[in-house]
């Protein structure tokens, strides 16, 4: 009993693979290169601007008056049917109820001349998570009701913010609808390095960690589809 106790094996050894010195180092020496041109490059990379000859111009309404004063300015020159702002609830830290982003900015779209019949409010519903999710659904619902079909849709942002926009609208209109995005930067964006300014260094930092969670993650979402159903 004592001998067949002593034989029992618990462990068995296996041969593994791990890097060499030199492995590391590559390793390592890639990570920097990436590192380093992000550090020089990352604002541009996300601050995506790329047009589509479309007919309707989606504008996400938190980029505040002077972005929506852009963004009447390219509706008017960009000769598109419909202009939509959506968005979600404001926070209502100074307001006794909540106000709707996509509402605030489509007042100011009608006070700076846009017709209010070319203008179509589109809130997103949640406020909480996946906010830019819910205004590409907000919108695709919105047009869908209206009764408005359209190929190509082109969305306004905020610069840093435009590349992950445009990855989202694509997937909620997967199949549908071809989407453009205008990254529009405000004037304090100067000429210099965004290290620079602390609300452009925390746009970026925001953006790169939002951009790559929803590019490799899909931000943590079971679905892209604007209907539970996912018919579109």
């Amino acid at each position: 009993m004592l001998k067949s106790v002593s034989q029992l094996r618990l462990f068995r050894r296996y041969t593994t693979l791990g890097p060499t010195r030199v492995g590391l180092s590559l390793a390592a020496a890639i990570l920097l290169i990436f590192i380093a041109g992000w550090f020089a490059y990352g604002e541009k990379f996300l601050s995506l601007t790329e047009r589509q000859p479309a007919d309707i111009l989606v504008v996400e309404g938190w980029i505040g008056r002077e972005g929506i004063s852009a963004a009447v300015d390219e509706f008017e020159q960009g000769g598109y049917r419909y202009l939509v702002a959506t968005g979600g609830l404001t926070s209502g830290r100074w307001e006794d109820e909540p106000t709707s982003y996509a509402e605030m900015a489509a007042q100011k779209m009608i006070e700076l001349g846009v017709p209010k019949e070319k203008v179509i409010i589109a809130t997103g519903e949640s406020t909480e998570r996946h906010r830019t999710f819910e205004s590409a659904v907000a919108v695709w619902r919105a047009l869908h009701d209206a009764g408005i079909k359209t190929t190509t849709l082109n969305v306004f942002t905020l610069g840093p913010h435009a590349r992950r926009s445009a990855l989202v609208f694509a997937k909620v209109n997967a199949g549908s609808t071809k989407i453009g995005v205008i990254g529009w930067l405000p004037k304090d964006y100067k000429p210099e390095p965004w290290w620079r300014s602390s609300e452009r260094s925390r746009d970026l930092i925001d953006e790169t960690v939002g951009y790559f969670y929803e590019l490799l993650f899909n931000s943590a979402r079971h679905s892209n589809a604007p209907e539970p159903s996912g018919l579109k």
